[in-house]
C-alpha cells in the first residue's frame, strides 16, 4: 500500500502534508502535489494533515488513475519538504469536481 494525492489537491496545493512526511516523498507541480509511491512508507501521517482531504490510501477503490499520475509526476517534479502557503484560490477550489480535466498543469513547481 501507498498513499496518493488525488483530484482535490489541484489548485489548492496545501502543503501541511509535506512537513510531516518522515521520508520526504512529496513532489511539487505548478498547482498539485504528488507522492512517490516507491518512497512512501505507508505511515499515513500525511492523510489527516490535508485540509482538502485529497490524500488517500491506494487501497481505496478507483484510485488506479491517481497512483499512475503520482508515480509519473514524482519522477519529473522537484521534491518539496517545507510547508508553504496554499494557492490563492484554495478555499474556492476545495471540492470543485473534475479538477484534473479542467485545471491540472504538468509543469513543475519550485520544490525546495
Amino acid at each position: 500500500m501507498t498513499y496518493v494525492v488525488t483530484d482535490n489537491c489541484i489548485r489548492c496545493k496545501y502543503t501541511d502534508c509535506v512537513e510531516v512526511c518522515p521520508v520526504d516523498c512529496f513532489y511539487e507541480g505548478e498547482n498539485f502535489l504528488v507522492i512517490h509511491p516507491d518512497e512512501c512508507i505507508d505511515c499515513g501521517v500525511c492523510e489527516p494533515e490535508c485540509p482538502a482531504e485529497a490524500i488517500k490510501p491506494d487501497t481505496e477503490p478507483g484510485l488506479d488513475k491517481w497512483l499512475k499520475i503520482n508515480a509519473e509526476y514524482a519522477q519529473v517534479w522537484p521534491n518539496i519538504t517545507v510547508k508553504r502557503d496554499a494557492m490563492d484560490d484554495a478555499k474556492e477550489m476545495d471540492g470543485v469536481a473534475n479538477k484534473f480535466e479542467q485545471y491540472f498543469s504538468p509543469e513543475p513547481g519550485k520544490g525546495d
